[in-house]
């Protein structure tokens, strides 16, 4: 079970994926959590994936005290997000049909 780490942030980031790139986006979701937290940088937390109905792909998942201020700073990071952005383009949630709902509902994805 996980517990709150104080200075712990959840996000939500929403990713369009770049026409024909959405299997390869999928791969890189499947990568990054598992990484960032083999480097002490997220939690433990479950994460979340699931699908828009435009198609934008989510991502839920826990920073760690500190994680996303040293991620911008890590080689290894660095170089999945220059991955990500081949991919895709991460666009704000207010963009996704399903935010203008008091309950947004999403597709859930398995990867």
């Amino acid at each position: 079970m996980t517990q709150n780490s104080p200075g712990a942030t959840v996000v939500i980031v929403a990713y369009r994926p770049k026409p024909g790139k959405r299997d390869e986006l999928l791969q890189l979701l499947r990568e990054h959590v598992p990484y960032l937290q083999s480097e002490g940088l997220a939690t433990d937390r479950q994460v979340v994936v699931a699908e828009s109905s435009d198609g934008a792909i989510i991502e839920v998942f826990e920073w760690a005290p500190g994680g996303v201020e040293k991620a911008h700073n890590h080689p290894g990071v660095g170089k999945l997000w220059e991955r990500f952005f081949v991919t895709c383009d991460a666009v704000p949630l207010h963009a996704l049909p399903e935010s203008q709902t008091q309950f947004a509902g999403f597709t859930p994805v398995d990867l």
